[in-house]
């Protein structure tokens, strides 16, 4: 089957390749109806990934945060017309104990190889997820369910005193670890801190929010998750590390293009331990379906993080998208209907 994937070919250049479309008894053909710009998208769209990285990926169709309506089933599982979520991280093995999410024989869309920019998509029968919801709101899945991955690790390596959870970042990664722990420890007061002031209404949900630049001098959270990525990241970790209580774990989440610094000798004083987490698997996208259904208020919430949205029938559309995101507070969700 002939398809058309929208791929990028140079910073701000987007293509339609005709391409051979995998059809055989295990894959279900999506047709994408949602889909969200992410920070990573961002840094291929923009060239920020650097010249090298670029060669190696492209030509390549962007976005992993996608949601669609099942075209066909050749096993008729699913009935056409079924919202599904599609997973982006594609496993080629199974470990005992690695999550797949980490092996690094995975593949994952728009990060090698093409993601759901195209018309339709093929797709593992174990790599998509049926859910009720609004897909306007679903299409944040994918974000949660790289949220419900860190909270997920952070239950197994944290310790028992969870009093006060503090998060670095007020951005969209921050607004749904908030949302997520918030749900998960209903209990432990939850406060958020940021830079941008603006923003910090949208955090309604959580007990506290502080400015980066106006926090107690008393206060100290059990534990942390960093948020914030980028040029930040370093001062985001160095100040969780002083305001973090002894043996706390920061669960680190914000992706930096550069090494950054950290204060080691104060990581080591206090014992802490520092969690990296990165991306999500079936499972994790299940529990983030679970949770939407189950408690409709983290779909309002959610849906108050949708800056725009933007209706692609073009390439001109997705230029669009893509220019206006870099201006917009939250998230940018194309409508594809192309």
């Amino acid at each position: 089957m002939i398809n058309q994937a929208y791929r990028l070919i140079a910073p701000k250049q987007i293509r339609a390749d005709f391409v051979d479309l995998k059809m055989d008894d295990e894959n279900i053909i999506v047709r994408p109806t949602y889909l969200s710009i992410c920070a990573a998208d961002q840094r291929y769209y923009t060239g920020s990934r650097g010249r090298v990285i670029m060669k190696q990926k492209l030509p390549m169709a962007l976005i992993h945060e996608s949601v669609g309506e099942v075209v066909y089933d050749p096993k008729g599982e699913y009935k056409v017309g079924t919202n599904v979520v599609m997973i982006p991280n594609t496993p080629m093995e199974k470990d005992d104990i690695i999550k797949e999410n980490y092996l690094r024989s995975s593949q994952f869309r728009a990060s090698g190889f093409d993601g759901f920019m195209q018309n339709v998509v093929s797709m593992r029968r174990d790599l998509i997820i049926p859910f009720k919801m609004e897909p306007r709101v679903a299409v944040l899945l994918e974000l949660t369910s790289v949220v419900m991955n860190a909270v997920e690790n952070f239950k197994k390596i944290s310790n028992e005193r969870k009093n006060v959870i503090g998060i670095w970042g007020n951005g969209n990664l921050g607004f749904i670890s908030a949302l997520v722990l918030k749900k998960t420890y209903p209990d432990t007061k939850i406060i958020v801190f940021g830079v941008e002031e603006h923003k910090m209404a949208y955090f309604s949900f959580v007990d506290d929010t502080y400015l980066i630049n106006n926090i107690p001098s008393d206060l100290k959270v059990d534990h942390a998750f960093e948020c914030v990525g980028g040029r930040g990241s370093e001062a985001a970790i160095n100040q969780i590390i002083d305001y973090i209580q002894p043996q706390g774990t920061i669960s680190l989440m914000g992706v930096s293009e550069t090494p950054v610094g950290i204060n080691t000798r104060m990581v080591l004083e206090k014992g802490l331990t520092l969690l990296g987490n990165s991306r999500s698997n079936y499972d994790d996208f299940k529990k983030s379906v679970e949770l939407m259904e189950t408690y409709p208020d983290v779909c309002e919430y959610l849906s108050t993080i949708i800056s725009e949205e933007v209706v692609v029938q073009s390439i001109k559309d997705m230029h669009k998208a893509f220019e206006d995101d870099l201006n917009n507070d939250f998230k940018t969700v194309m409508k594809w209907d192309i």
